[in-house]
Order: C-alpha cells, then sequence, then structure tokens
C-alpha cells in the first residue's frame, strides 16, 4: 500500500498555503515526495474560483467592509464558486498522483465526499450527496464544500468541513453559488463544540480507507525549497 504523508500545519494564511500547495505540486510531480494530505485552518478568508472570475454577484460583501471586518479576499486556483475558510473549520488539501487507475476527476470528487460523510458519522451526523451538487450535506445544509485543481493528474486544493465554524460569515456570500440551500456544521447538527483535533483523526482515517493508502504523520513545517 502506497503512503500518505499528513501534515497537520494549524492555522495557515490563505496566501501561504497556497505557495506551500504549488511547491508540493511540483515537487510531488517530480516524484521527490509521496502523496501528501495538508490539514489546516485558514484566518477569516472569502476565495473565488473559476467560475466567479468575471461574475461576483455571489460576493454580497463589499472589499471596503470585508477589510473593515477584517476578512480576506483571494482569487484561488480551483474550480468552483465563492466559498468562505475561517477558525473552527477544517480545510484539506491534498497533493495526489492519480495515475495510472484513478485518472478520473468525478470520481475523485466523488471519493472526497465519501471521505467527508465517512468522517461525519464518526461523530453520528449522517451526511450524504446532494443530486447535481458537490460536497457533503444533511439535508439541504452543506457540512462540507470541496473545489479542486488537478494538473498531469496531480491534485491540489480539496475540502474545507465545518466544526465549529461561525456560520454568520456565509451571509456575506451566496454559498458556492447556491442560494436555496445552507450551510450547517459539527457544532450545530450537535449542539456541542467539537475539537477540531478528533476532526482532522476521523478524517485521516476514512481518507486512508478511500484512497487506500497508509497515512504517515509526518513534521508540521515542511522542508520543500521552492523550485528556482
Amino acid at each position: 500500500m502506497d503512503v500518505v504523508e499528513v501534515r497537520r500545519l494549524g492555522m495557515v494564511p490563505y496566501a501561504d498555503a497556497l505557495t506551500l500547495q504549488a511547491e508540493l505540486v511540483e515537487e510531488r510531480k517530480a516524484g521527490r515526495i509521496p502523496d501528501q494530505l495538508l490539514l489546516l485552518e485558514h484566518p477569516p478568508v472569502i476565495t473565488l474560483g473559476a467560475k466567479v472570475r468575471q461574475d461576483r454577484s455571489h460576493l454580497l460583501a463589499t472589499p471596503a467592509f470585508l477589510e473593515s471586518a477584517g476578512i480576506s479576499l483571494f482569487e484561488a486556483g480551483r474550480g468552483g464558486d465563492v466559498t468562505y475558510h475561517g477558525p473552527g473549520q477544517l480545510v484539506g488539501y491534498p497533493i495526489l498522483d492519480l495515475r495510472p487507475d484513478r485518472c478520473d476527476v468525478h470520481r475523485y470528487v466523488r471519493d472526497l465526499e465519501a471521505v467527508m460523510i465517512g468522517a461525519a458519522l464518526h461523530f453520528g451526523v449522517e451526511a450524504d450527496r446532494a443530486p447535481g451538487l458537490s460536497g457533503a450535506w444533511v439535508g439541504t445544509s452543506k457540512l462540507a464544500a470541496i473545489g479542486v485543481r488537478i494538473s498531469r493528474w496531480i491534485t491540489s486544493h480539496g475540502f474545507a468541513f465545518n466544526v465549529t465554524t461561525d456560520l454568520s460569515h456565509f451571509g456575506l456570500i451566496v454559498p458556492c453559488g447556491i442560494a436555496d440551500r445552507g450551510v450547517t456544521s459539527l457544532e450545530a447538527l450537535l449542539a456541542r463544540p467539537v475539537p477540531l483535533e478528533d476532526v482532522e483523526d476521523a478524517v485521516v482515517r476514512v481518507f486512508g480507507e478511500v484512497f487506500d493508502r497508509q497515512p504517515v504523520e509526518v513534521p508540521s513545517s515542511p522542508a520543500v525549497a521552492p523550485q528556482r
């Protein structure tokens, strides 16, 4: 069984995470590192996917308001619409080589959904897929969002799982461009706080099962130098 190195990075600014992903993608393409799973949180940030580069109607707050509220705004290099990241949300960035036998974008997204659904079930929450939509859902509310990028079958970006996230910040956007559905979190569903580390543990275990990888914990500060 191939390994996946798990790096628990804590709170990471979004721009720094983009830089790190780019470095690790190049390392993975060159075969210098095995598959990676980065687990982290972001300070409050709204990210814009490929669908909203020209049309920002799903961003409901003005840049001036976001600045005053301490919420950053970034154009992300992933697919999808607009989403919010913030403390209490577990963000996962898998850097995987899907070759030779997993070269199917739809299968990859479904596999990430399976990881989120399996992790939620660990806490007694029955999440599911929603026809025609990505992510993990409880009823009509999204528990986990997915937005990925794949370059030469190397993945980046990934998923955002709401654990104790401040759900009011989703009111600044139309989450993922879906106006008639809501957003939820484990804390809201269980009516109690859930330690983020416990959710990380569940995600790591289910990720290994779904992707047939052996998780190996490594130090949280990746020693990967940028390619020059």
